[in-house]
């Protein structure tokens, strides 16, 4: 592990830099597309040229006033009634300029509300500009008729049964977040709820980090469910190089693309399904569509690399190619990574 300083210069998209324990420039200034300043927010994780670095501390005053000042996290948890929706809240939040950081299908036992226990829940981390009142507004008033009244574009509005059925929870403040947030997912010991993966009759979904980025999660995750595939599972990952090497190392050597598939799963979050369902790798694969975007927007233009992909390797999502491969890709995410 080394420490940086990193440059980012907002005008021209370039990056520099600074080796902090041998005292020289690592970078020299060059641009950089694949970097964004909504990119360089503490704790992420960004790759410059390959290289994976995370983000710990703003660099000066100035920067941290100008990135930090009104960034804030906030728990977003959607209820059982609402968790065949979660793609259509995920693009209410992409769309409110929130990001998921965090995401994580479970399933709450003996909890305060008997209805909150009663099926999977979505935890989310939300973060951005002043994202607790935000989130609290998408959500709309705690009963969803009221919601209907006053607020007829709110989540509750749209999904809501009444005060309890009401799609989601959100936290009220900056206290609330820290405490919501630590319970679902800690910062130090353990890993919160268990996941609810099933283990059985599933293929592995991934949806890549290039597509998370685009904001294309909630529309890749509708696309799943209008075409009748069951989401047992769901959780958010960041994924480091040694881990990406491993679970496509059945790749190495057989595709040219492996080293570049590597770098795409380790260049950010991903957001990892588990699919369930009889025959579930054979025709999930056919719904994926073939690995070049090019050749699937020809032949197959409804699949979802026709619809989201842009190359070979950022091809929006990887899904399980052999059928006795789905556990255990499954697995290697939902019993290893989060073990």
């Amino acid at each position: 592990m080394r420490r940086y300083q990193l440059f980012y210069y907002p005008k021209d998209g370039s990056v520099e830099m600074f080796d902090v324990k041998n005292q020289r420039i690592f970078l020299r200034r060059t641009k950089y597309e694949d970097l964004h300043q909504e990119d360089l927010f503490i704790g992420n994780r960004v790759n410059v040229f390959s290289r994976q670095l995370n983000l710990i501390e703003y660099g000066d005053q100035y920067t941290a006033n100008k990135l930090g000042s009104k960034k804030e996290r906030t728990l977003a948890v959607v209820k059982p009634d609402v968790v065949t929706k979660i793609g259509d809240v995920l693009e209410l939040i992409y769309s409110s300029n929130l990001i998921v950081t965090k995401a994580k299908m479970t399933k709450l036992t003996c909890n305060l509300v008997q209805f909150v226990s009663s099926g999977p829940v979505v935890a989310m981390e939300l973060m951005g500009d002043e994202a607790i009142s935000i989130w609290r507004r998408l959500l709309g008033p705690a009963d969803s008729a009221v919601a209907r009244r006053e607020a007829p574009q709110s989540v509750r509005a749209q999904f809501g049964t009444d005060g309890i059925k009401n799609v989601g929870h959100g936290s009220d403040s900056l206290a609330a977040a820290a405490r919501e947030l630590e319970f679902f997912f800690p910062s130090k010991i353990g890993h919160g709820p268990s996941n609810t993966a099933i283990f059985t009759d599933c293929t592995c979904c991934i949806i890549k980090p290039h597509a998370i980025s685009e904001g294309l999660t909630g529309k890749i995750v509708n696309s799943i469910s209008s075409a009748g595939f069951e989401i047992s599972a769901l959780q958010m990952f960041n994924v480091d190089r040694a881990n990406a090497e491993e679970f496509y190392e059945v790749y190495k050597g057989v595709v040219t693309e492996y080293p570049s598939m590597v770098t795409e799963l380790c260049s950010g979050p991903c957001m990892v399904l588990e699919i369930h369902g009889t025959d579930t790798p054979k025709s999930f694969r056919e719904f994926c569509g073939p690995a070049d975007p090019e050749i699937a927007r020809h032949l197959r233009p409804t699949t979802l690399r026709a619809l989201y992909g842009k190359d070979k390797v950022k091809n929006a999502v990887h899904c399980t190619d052999l059928a006795e491969d789905g556990v255990l890709e499954v697995q290697y995410f939902f019993k290893i990574l989060d073990g």
